[in-house]
């Protein structure tokens, strides 16, 4: 399973269409394949991080708030999106493997600046 993640920083990006940086990991059987890489975007746009979705065979999205048109379009394709998840990039993408990360997810210790950033 590829699994991708809008991110800031250590975050979860909080929005879908202004994300400048990707994080994508491989995974199979709950383990990492490889270490995850991520990607810098040269422009903020949804419809790129659409298309390096489908580019990289990406199964699985992880991201903040998303336009309903870009998430259909996701589920059209068949990806599975994970959106208003809010927290670590790093413990949400264990809960992702671990097949128990559901949409709207708030991970604990999450203060208010983390989710402005």
């Amino acid at each position: 399973m590829k699994i991708m993640m809008t991110t800031r920083g250590d975050f979860i990006s909080p929005r879908f269409d202004m994300s400048s940086e990707v994080i994508i990991a491989t995974c199979y059987d709950q383990q990492l394949l490889e270490e995850p890489h991520s990607l810098i975007l040269s422009n903020v746009s949804a419809e790129l991080i659409c298309d390096l979705v489908l580019k990289e065979k990406i199964s699985a999205l992880v991201c903040g708030g998303i336009k309903e048109e870009h998430y259909q379009f996701l589920i059209w394709k068949k990806i599975e999106v994970f959106d208003y998840v809010i927290g670590p990039h790093a413990e949400v993408l264990k809960l992702v493997m671990d097949n128990s990360l559901t949409s709207g997810t708030i991970l604990p210790g999450v203060t208010t600046r983390e989710i402005l950033l």
